[in-house]
């Protein structure tokens, strides 16, 4: 175990991370119309990872992460489409970005998700993850990705 978890657990959660940091500074490069190829592809692939071993946990039936994790996919895919096969051109820079938002959308809803959930101060404030402060966390966090997914879409311009 590490840090109280399975290390099949550790990776999943090393991973993610790895996925959201990278993807901020992504959408941070898109900001500045910058395509930082390195980052890119390291958060798409660890992006697809994480979705991939959120599959992996035993489960008995289908919960949202799973439906979410399926939709993530389904972005990823369009996402690196868009990036690697059609290189950005025309609409595809727009599907890019739109998809690449909205796959690091899902990972941090799901970090926010899991920090109610295992954060005692912050279970406290929402043990059912349905309560007001959870629920807001939420919807300003969906707010951001918005307002930085549109402003992201009007300044990210490939050479």
């Amino acid at each position: 175990m590490i840090l109280g978890m399975t290390t099949f657990t550790f990776v999943h959660v090393a991973i993610s991370l790895i996925g959201i940091l990278s993807g901020v500074i992504v959408l941070f490069g898109m900001l500045a119309a910058k395509r930082l190829d390195g980052l890119t592809a390291l958060f798409l692939l660890t992006t697809v990872l994480t979705s991939v071993t959120g599959f992996l946990f035993p489960f008995h039936k289908v919960t949202p992460g799973h439906i979410l994790g399926v939709l993530s996919l389904i972005a990823l895919a369009i996402a690196i489409y868009a990036r690697y096969v059609r290189h950005l051109a025309g609409g595809w820079r727009s599907a890019y970005v739109i998809t690449a938002v909205i796959s690091l959308y899902f990972n941090v809803f799901v970090l926010i998700a899991q920090a109610f959930m295992k954060n005692a101060a912050l279970h406290a404030l929402a043990p059912n993850g349905s309560e007001p402060p959870f629920l807001i966390a939420q919807a300003v966090c969906m707010v951001l990705f918005i307002a930085l997914g549109i402003l992201a879409v009007k300044k990210f311009r490939t050479a």
